[in-house]
Order: structure tokens, then sequence, then C-alpha cells
């Protein structure tokens, strides 16, 4: 047709340039629409393992391979990660799980850890009501009560497949026979041993062979076998839930805390029970976000996000750009306000999550949003609504041959927790207390602030940022994803769903992409080092914003995989650290 118009001798010399011109705006406009070519990272055809270790995610892999399901695996790689990954794994811990099952069915397990019964709310305040440094967050008051073995027994009698003497027997073999330690983990065991022995008032596994005093120095490459820790889960494999609640690991554990001036009872650990709850669900364009319910934040505050940004061409801004920074700056500033006010454990506090998660409610929270200036949070208080965790943190992804799919994030909360070390169990214990409001108004190590809703109270679980989520688009299976890295979490497991969904990435390189983060206070936002353009920082600095680059910033270490349209899956394995993607 363009062929005979052009050779018309009726067509003037006017309008055949304008016909051209049309022709190559089109042309031009077509070439700018072409998809960007998608890099992929690991692909496998049935099952796809992604956590923070390569050991742990090769016995998730095997157990599968077994014949077993994502939550037998789930259960062997949590378990191989208390001995492969101290940092944030850990028997003296918590977490977690947002599960689909092949069938659509979804759900969500609490297993957090809980304040003793002798807990009291002005426990880590002095006698002016001013916190006491470091008294929430390390040594022995600093501990809750561990959820982590109530959590994976109370999987594996729902949903599992395997005994657990069996899903345990390559853990309790990767303790005896060792695991050969990381340049990354070298790097933290020094940095950390004199804090070791000065918590522990004496030398512990952790720190014999990596103090600068030692004469003989263990490096990268050396195994580290932990026969304690083997010890004990062959105690719990043979004897169950009960040992760790009950029984003789249950006595040795509130021997080492009293002995040390803490606070947990045998009536403690006998009364704690997980929790199964209700997902939240929210929507996002074409897709379903299934998230953790409170006392995680994360749920909440990425149905917010997601509800604000909606409105907004996020992939016509473009990914890290200017727009782009600020929009999901500006909804992330309402929903960190929000959370800091309504969130906490839903077992003693009426949190509004319908109203919250409303996309009336997402509206009035951005109505006064300008691309022209930065919002400042001391202008922002949580919203009106009608009637009413850490950097050293841990997550993995499963999905299995069955078309299982789980989303797990456990932790510590700060590096090797309290550090208070229980040398005749073999683990470390949590610091899990310094994520309530120690004192309202008052930020905890990350910075976040606190109210009510999350203040110390006996028997109850302490707000958390960790944010499994498992996404759905047009109402089939297409990601599982998540991440440790304290408040940063939420922002981070964001930006990784949006990368995909709009930028057009692979799971690997949507995992692998520079991150910024903003929690509404402080009034900062959080740059990746080196991977921002100083032109786009300036412009948001000229609009009002405050930002931060450091050379240590790391943003989350995220885990996740991606169902292809074929079936085939993608595992992306955080580069920044040693996360490891197994499947076939």
């Amino acid at each position: 047709m363009i062929k005979t118009i052009l050779t018309s001798s009726k067509i003037s010399n006017h309008w055949l340039t304008v016909l051209l011109l049309l022709i190559l705006v089109s042309s031009c406009k077509t070439e700018q629409e072409t998809p960007r070519e998608i890099q992929r990272g690991n692909l496998a055809d049935s099952i796809m393992v992604v956590s923070a270790r390569e050991e742990a995610s090769l016995i998730g892999a095997e157990i599968l391979k077994n014949g077993g399901n994502a939550f037998d695996a789930l259960i062997a790689v949590d378990m191989a990660l208390n001995v492969a990954y101290p940092f944030a794994g850990s028997l003296g811990g918590g977490g977690f799980m947002v599960y689909r099952k092949a069938n659509g069915e979804i759900g969500s397990i609490d297993y957090r850890e809980k304040a003793p019964i002798a807990a009291t709310h002005d426990m880590y305040l002095d006698t002016e009501g001013n916190p006491i440094d470091s008294l929430s967050r390390q040594g022995p008051l600093a501990v809750g009560v561990p959820g982590s073995i109530s959590g994976m027994f109370a999987i594996n009698e729902k949903l599992g497949s395997m005994p657990m003497s069996e899903i345990l027997k390559p853990v309790i073999e990767l303790a005896k026979n060792g695991y050969a330690i990381t340049e990354n983990q070298l790097n933290r065991f020094q940095n950390y041993a004199s804090v070791f022995d000065q918590v522990n008032g004496k030398e512990i596994l952790y720190s014999v062979g990596f103090r600068e005093s030692d004469t003989l120095k263990i490096e990268t490459g050396n195994l580290i076998k932990n026969p304690v820790l083997a010890a004990t889960l062959q105690r719990i494999a043979d004897n169950g839930k009960n040992e760790f609640y009950k029984g003789e690991t249950a006595q040795k554990l509130v021997d080492f805390i009293e002995a040390h001036g803490g606070i947990i009872t045998l009536e403690d650990l006998k009364n704690y029970e997980a929790v199964w709850r209700k997902p939240i669900t929210s929507t996002y364009k074409n897709l379903k976000v299934i998230g953790m319910p409170p006392p995680s934040s994360g749920g909440v505050c990425l149905a917010q996000i997601f509800k604000m940004l909606e409105p907004y061409d996020m992939q016509r801004f473009g990914h890290n750009s200017v727009k782009s920074i600020q929009v999901i700056t500006e909804a992330e500033r309402h929903a960190y306000a929000d959370r800091s006010f309504f969130l906490g454990d839903p077992d003693f506090n009426d949190i509004p999550i319908d109203s919250l998660t409303s996309e009336a409610y997402a509206s009035e929270r951005m109505q006064n949003f300008s691309f022209e200036n930065a919002t400042p949070s001391a202008e922002i208080k949580q919203g009106v609504i009608s009637g009413y965790e850490s950097m050293e943190t841990t997550h993995f992804s499963i999905i299995d041959q069955y078309g299982n799919a789980i989303a797990l994030t456990t932790t510590l909360n700060g590096a090797y927790g309290s550090k208070l070390y229980v040398d005749e169990l073999g683990f470390f214990l949590n610091n899990e207390m310094d994520d309530f409001s120690v004192k309202p108004g008052v930020p905890n190590m990350f910075g976040l602030i606190g109210a009510a809703a999350n203040k110390i109270e006996p028997q109850k679980r302490m707000l958390s940022s960790m944010t499994p989520t498992i996404v759905e688009k047009n109402g089939k299976l297409w990601m599982t994803v998540g991440t440790p890295g304290g408040s940063t979490i939420i922002t981070s497991v964001l930006q990784t769903i949006l990368n995909v969904v709009d930028y057009n990435m692979g799971m690997q390189e949507a995992v692998d992409a520079p991150r910024f983060h903003h929690q509404w206070l402080p009034d900062i936002v959080t740059f990746e080092p080196n991977a921002f353009g100083k032109e786009t920082l300036n412009s948001l600095q000229n609009k009002g914003y405050e930002i931060r680059q450091e050379n240590s910033v790391i943003l989350g270490k995220v885990d996740g995989v991606l169902v292809l349209p074929d079936g085939t899956l993608e595992g992306g394995a955080d580069r920044r650290g040693d996360d490891t993607a197994v499947g076939f």
C-alpha cells in the first residue's frame, strides 16, 4: 500500500515529505519498544533450590532427587544453614515461611521468637528511662524464646512427606564432616572473634584460629567441623520436637542462659508453639503477591507500596531512573511510617490490615507527592485509619518437581545474634528482643522507630521486616523470592519483583541489579556504592533528597526462583554473598 502511494503522481512534494517523516517516526518508535534481551541465570527443568550456602542448596536438591517435596527440602536447607551459615542460620532463632502448593493452596507459618514470661516493658531502660546501650542487642537479656525447631516440626507434620530422621541425616553428616570456610566467612569470623570471646567470657569454636593473636590460623578452604551440633541434631532426630523444648537439650539451653544471667526458663520453652497464619494477598498489575502477615511487616508494607506504585508507568520511567527512584522512595516513606505505628503481634493488637492495603488508602497517602520536590519525612506521620528484621538474616527459595513453592526467611537478628554461643549444644542464640520497641520513638539497631503496638510484653512476638514472598502471574506460579537485610528487606524484595515485571529482567539479573532504600526515618535515601550515575544522584539532591553512599553498604542478598513461560526454572543467587542456586 505504501509503495502504491509513493509512486502516485497525484501526491505533492509537501505530503510526500510528511508521509516519509511519519514512516521514520514509526520506525524509530518500533525500535525503541523492542524488548531488551533478557539475561538468564541458572536454569533447570524440574527443581530449583537457592540459598546462602552451596552445601545447603545441594542437600536440599538431594532431598528432592530422592523423592521428597519442597517442604522436606526446606527443613534440610534450614538445618544445613545452622551448620554452614552460623552468621544467621541457627537453632537459636526463628522465622517465617510462605508456601504455594501445586494445586494453588497458599499458607504461611510464623515461628518467630517470643519474649520470655519474665520480660517487662522497661527491662532495657535505666533509672531515668533511657535505653541502656547494647543490653537488648548483646548478651543473655537480648535473647527471645527460639522458634525454629517448633516451626520445622510443624511444617513436617502438616506438609512433609519424609520422616524427620531421614531429612536430618545429611545435615548431621555435614556437621560431623565439616564444611569449607569461604573468604566471606573468614572475614566475618575474624571481625567478630574478639567480641565472641568478650561476650562468652571464653574462646568458642568460631574464635579459635581467627584472632590476630592466634599462632595457628584458619584459612579460606579449611574445614570447620561441629560435632557438638551434630549430637544436638541427632537427639532432635531421635526424640522429636520435645527434645528441644522439654528434653535434655532444653535443660542444657536453660542452664546455659540462667548461668549467664538470662531470664528464659523451661516454662518458656514448653509454652512455645509455631502459628499457622493466613497470608497477606495483594495485586500489582497482573500479579498476585502472597506475603507474610504480622508479626512480619513485610506482607503489609509490600502490599501498600505496590498499591501506591500501580497508578504510575514504572516501565516508561525506566529502571533506576530519577522518576522511578522518586516514586518508589515516596511510597516506601509512607509505608514505613505506617509500619512504625500500626504493626506488631496480631495476638496482642488489632491491626487494620484491610484498610492499610486498600487502593483508596494508597491513593490518599500519595496525593501530595510531587516530582518537583521530595516530601520531608518530618511532615509525614502514620495515616488516618477509620476505626482504629536484620541485615544478618538469611532467605532461601525452593520450587520442587511437583509444582510446590516455598519462600522462607529465618534469622538471629544481628550478626551471630546475641553473640552468645551455647558450647554444649553448638549454636548461637538470637538477639531478637531488640526488634521490640524498647522505648516508643527510639530506633532499634536498624534505625526503625517503634510505637506501643510493638512494645515488650511477656509471650509476645516482636515485629519483623522479613518478607518471604510468592508471586502468581495470571493465576499461575511465577516467582518465589526473599532476602536478608534488616529494614532493607522489604525494599529489596520490592525492587527485585519490579525488575522482572516492569524492567524485563531475568531472575539472576534482577537480584544482582543495584538497589536503593528509604525507610521514613532517618530521612535518607541509601544507594549501593558505584552503581548509580552522578547525574541521577545530583538531580535527586537538587529535588531535596538526602543521599547516602558508603562502600560497605550491601542492600540485601536476594535469592529467588522464576518460572519461565515454558516451565523452565531460573534461579537467582545474589552476587553479594556466597549464595548458590542448584537445580536439575
